[in-house]
């Protein structure tokens, strides 16, 4: 199947997500001995989630731009941002909760919570609305902004221990990362506050008498 370059960055975008993944979980699965081995490990792991996610600005520029938007786009282009953040958040939870965090670790499991329950509100919809009025809704600002909130999320929940450790600071900045939370917190509340928002504007489309 022959793929214009938005479409061949999505699927590259798709590939990256498991490959980031186990870097990421490789200092959880195997004991190195070795500080420097897993920052490295992390290091390498949140610049292939920022390669993933600059390939996220890219494809979309690209397609509208060049007028290459297609259905495989339309398809795969949400299911691989959907992927990217949930597969990175997952890396995150697990590896807190080995760890013995568990501030960050319960609070990246309410973020997945609130993450993954809140795309399947919108897929749900967004499926509803085009088989029964054939209306595709579009993404809006609010929900850009989330993506991008979420991304500096977790390059925060992965960069951050790293930072602090290289200083010597711990105590409970090492038990609660304030910038981690802090960005964390942002995350959930766009999460939600844009889902509503879709939800609403959609409503139109779910007739309860079909």
């Amino acid at each position: 199947m022959k793929m214009n370059l938005p479409n061949k960055l999505t699927v590259l975008r798709l590939i990256m997500v498991p490959i980031f993944m186990v870097v990421m979980l490789l200092p959880v699965f195997i004991d190195f001995h070795n500080e420097t081995v897993n920052t490295v490990l992390n290091i390498a792991g949140v610049l292939l989630f920022i390669i993933a996610s600059l390939t996220d600005m890219l494809d979309g520029k690209i397609a509208r731009k060049h007028n290459l938007v297609t259905d495989f786009g339309k398809f795969m282009d949400p299911l691989a941002d959907k992927f990217m953040v949930i597969g990175a958040m997952l890396c995150i939870f697990y590896a807190n909760s080995v760890a013995g965090h568990k501030a960050v670790a319960t609070l990246y499991f309410i973020t997945l919570i609130v993450v993954i329950f809140r795309e399947l509100a919108v897929t749900s919809i967004r499926l509803v609305a085009n088989s029964s009025s054939g209306v595709v809704i579009a993404a809006n600002w609010m929900g850009k902004v989330k993506t991008v909130t979420q991304i500096i999320a977790v390059c925060s929940a992965i960069i951050e221990p790293m930072l602090w450790s290289l200083f010597g600071v711990g105590g409970f900045v090492e038990t609660f990362p304030p910038i981690t939370f802090v960005t964390t917190a942002v995350t959930i509340y766009l999460t939600i506050h844009s889902g509503l928002n879709y939800i609403i504007g959609a409503w139109k489309y779910l007739d309860p008498e079909k």
